[in-house]
């Protein structure tokens, strides 16, 4: 890999653009509701008690870290899609042949957002190398 790949490859780990805005404000509450995702769902993704799911100043770290990645992986995607708002929210709802016939969101709700990032992130860098 030359030095013009490694800077492409470090570099695509952070969207260029925050489309979604998900990056800006409370991020945590921003994700969970562009994913349409429910409390019960962010228990069983993070493997976390339901009661100690929270998204306001209480957030524990790790949970607040965890939404974070999501909400880069979210504004990655975006910008695949120039910005397209509801491309992305498509993208993120229909099952994909490439994961295994479920959503990504469902990788999302399954814990299998790390699998979902490292696919996306590759899809990525072989579509900009």
């Amino acid at each position: 890999m030359n030095t013009k790949q490694t800077l492409n490859a470090l570099l695509a780990t952070v969207p260029t653009h925050n489309y979604l805005h998900l990056l800006e404000g409370n991020t945590p509450k921003k994700v969970v509701d562009f994913l349409d995702l429910s409390r019960n769902d962010i228990s069983k993704a993070m493997k976390m008690d339901k009661d100690h799911v929270r998204f306001d100043d209480q957030i524990t770290k790790d949970l607040k870290k965890r939404l974070y990645e999501i909400a880069n992986i979210c504004e990655l995607m975006a910008g695949y899609f120039n910005g397209d708002i509801e491309k992305t929210a498509l993208w993120f709802n229909i099952k994909n042949p490439a994961l295994g016939g479920i959503s990504p969101r469902d990788m999302i709700r399954y814990g299998r957002y790390k699998k979902l990032e490292l696919f996306i992130r590759n899809a990525l860098a072989g579509i900009h190398p």
